[in-house]
């Protein structure tokens, strides 16, 4: 039997042993610091492509600081490097700087068979060790989980960098880079399988900051939800259900306003593409959330962006014809569309890419479209803010102008109300600006804070249109003034100037006293005449005479110039005559002769039958609130303090 056993040991070392000492053996030694961590170490060369955690070239342990790896004797040169696993953990020198390849020559070597190295040191970089606390509960038991980001050019399942589930349960990875900004998500190997919200919305991207040392830092993390893992009822959120029923509202009000008694036809068509263009951005903000539409169309993940520059001149516009009586449009309207077209320009390179190219670009946020939406940004913020203080501004003017030449009460509340929420979406913009920026410069983090500011803007702007689009069909009617009024009139409370006063054409059969030349320009400045407290008073008669006898303001909608022709005077001379003999500006004038008139009709006793608001009205007021402010400002008291025992209303 044991004679056996030689012959056997005997043919096994003439046949295999050869074989076994043919091969070239690496004893790798590492750092004194090292030796107690158990690493995992690789050899990466020429010959394996450069693999830095190919397992089949992992060295042994041999001992607490010594490795081993055979490699086949066939080999006469090659370069090589020692690493973790991974190319942000490779050997460097001993004060962690990068080393270069290392060479082996058959030629030159002493022992070619036997190679004792040493490693000095690991290539000094920030390190961050990413622990995972949480999981949602819908996580497949068998789920292999990824950290992807621009460290790994968004390889959304590297093997190097999968985390290795540990006995606390805990999910844990190790990154190391010189990035000084790490932007990352965690995956379950394809894009597919990416972390989204609880709503199953994509979440942004996670970001780190490169600190000033390089310690290891315990990053925790909390995985809310895996956006193809989301419930059905949770896919769309709430927030998303307000964004799209404001989109459902503008489309169903593009149907409604053109059927509806046109009152402000020019201002509607204004109106039609502003709530046209706010539904198809509410839309594509919406759906762009989601990553199956995002990666399908990626290049609508740009045009939300075009609300940036379009959306306030179309606003600005709409409030022009809905105020003023501006039969064209300016001379050089076209320049409040110079910026938008220059933004179309510079967006089409992008919007030509190819949907992955740009997908992967947005994710990246790489420089050239970084640096295009950065200034857009911050160009456009200070345009809104211009248009702003325009309408503003113009929507006062018209308040400070009406009662000059209107004598039913104009609600403008619901523009104000607008102007309020495009307020607040400006300041939202400018608060998201800073988090940016703090983000950037003093390493806050401010990702989470930035997007939920981000999405009260949107919340904010969709309101807009149930404001507009409401007052739109519930008031459609509005008096307008002239644009000249505005900009060229000097209309104090009670005292009107007369530069530049506005005129109307030649009315038929004009009195003597302000007839002009046919070729003059029909302008009276009474102020000049030696008879002038004559002339307003001779005035104030014939105007007493004839609201007394033909009662006009019983009219809801009586005008300055319609009352103007009926007295066949020019409107600058009523308005003067009205300012001068009666201290009132024309609101008041009519509504005080309103107020009178109800009195006498309240107080027969033919009229017992009727309610106050309805004698309210048929003395020409348009709205109960209306008629109880004009009352209370003319006796300092309402309808029912003046009357004391006023009959029972039903």
């Amino acid at each position: 039997m044991k004679f056996q056993k030689v012959i056997f040991s005997t043919i096994y070392l003439l046949l295999i042993g050869p074989w076994l000492y043919a091969q070239i053996r690496f004893e790798v030694h590492i750092p004194a610091q090292d030796r107690s961590k158990n690493l995992p170490i690789f050899i990466a060369c020429s010959f394996n492509n450069w693999s830095p955690g190919d397992p089949n070239f992992r060295l042994e342990a041999i001992g607490n600081d010594t490795y081993a790896i055979n490699l086949p004797d066939t080999l006469s040169y090659f370069e090589y490097k020692f690493t973790q696993g991974y190319w942000t953990q490779v050997e460097g020198d001993s004060q962690g700087h990068s080393r270069p390849n290392r060479i082996y020559d058959r030629l030159k070597e002493q022992n070619p068979q036997l190679l004792s190295l040493q490693i000095e040191g690991w290539e000094a970089r920030p390190t961050y060790r990413f622990y995972i606390k949480s999981l949602p509960k819908n996580t497949p038991q068998d789920a292999s989980i990824y950290i992807s980001g621009n460290f790994n050019n968004w390889d959304p399942g590297n093997e190097s960098y999968k985390l290795q589930k540990q006995f606390d349960g805990t999910y844990r990875v190790t990154v190391s880079t010189e990035l000084e900004k790490l932007e990352y998500k965690f995956t379950r190997g394809n894009w597919e399988t990416v972390e989204g919200q609880e709503n199953g919305k994509a979440c942004p991207n996670r970001t780190l900051y490169r600190k000033s040392d390089f310690r290891l830092e315990e990053i925790p993390v909390d995985i809310k939800g895996w956006e193809d893992l989301t419930g059905t009822f949770n896919f769309y959120s709430i927030y998303d259900l307000l964004i799209l029923f404001s989109a459902f509202q503008c489309i169903l009000l593009l149907v409604a306003i053109p059927t509806m008694q046109d009152y402000n036809r020019k201002a509607n068509q204004w109106l039609l593409l502003s709530i046209a263009f706010t539904a198809i951005v509410l839309i594509m903000k919406t759906l762009m959330g989601y990553r199956v539409v995002a990666e399908q169309y990626s290049r609508l993940l740009l045009i939300p962006d075009f609300a940036l520059f379009l959306y306030a001149p179309l606003f600005y516009f709409y409030l022009q014809k809905l105020l003023f009586k501006t039969p064209q449009m300016p001379v050089k309207w076209w320049l409040h569309f110079v910026l938008p077209i220059v933004q179309i320009l510079v967006y089409m390179p992008f919007m030509l890419l190819d949907s992955k190219e740009l997908l992967i670009k947005l994710l990246n946020k790489e420089q050239d479209i970084h640096i295009v939406s950065v200034f857009a940004g911050t160009i456009s913020w200070f345009v809104n803010l211009f248009y702003w203080f325009l309408n503003w501004k113009t929507v006062e003017g018209y308040n400070k102008q009406y009662p000059n030449q209107a004598s039913n009460e104009q609600n403008t509340d619901y523009l104000h109300t607008v102007l309020i929420l495009q307020a607040i979406c400006l300041v939202l913009w400018a608060f998201t600006g800073l988090l940016v920026f703090g983000q950037r410069f003093f390493d806050w983090d401010t990702v989470l804070l930035a997007d939920k500011s981000i999405d009260i803007i949107w919340l904010a702007f969709s309101a807009i249109p149930y404001f507009l689009g409401y007052f739109a069909i519930h008031q459609p009617e509005i008096f307008k003034i002239a644009k000249t009024s505005l900009t060229q009139v000097n209309i104090l409370p009670n005292k009107v100037s007369t530069e530049n006063a506005l005129v109307s054409p030649k009315l038929p059969e004009v009195l003597p006293e302000i007839a002009p030349q046919a070729d003059e320009t029909p302008v009276l400045d009474i102020e000049k005449d030696a008879n002038h407290e004559q002339l307003i008073a001779s005035w104030k008669e014939k105007i007493d005479e004839f609201m007394n006898s033909e009662k006009p303001y019983t009219n809801v909608g009586l005008t300055l110039n319609e009352l103007a022709g009926m007295l066949k005077i020019t409107p600058h001379l009523l308005s003067k005559v009205i300012n001068e003999a009666y201290q009132k500006n024309f609101f008041d004038f009519i509504n005080s002769y309103r107020i009178e008139e109800f009195k006498i009709r309240f107080e027969d006793p033919r009229n017992r039958q009727f309610t106050m608001l309805a004698i309210a009205f048929d003395v020409g007021f348009n709205s109960k609130t209306a008629f109880n402010r004009a009352f209370k400002k003319m006796t300092s008291q309402s309808p029912r303090e003046y009357f004391f025992d006023s009959r029972a209303e039903e």
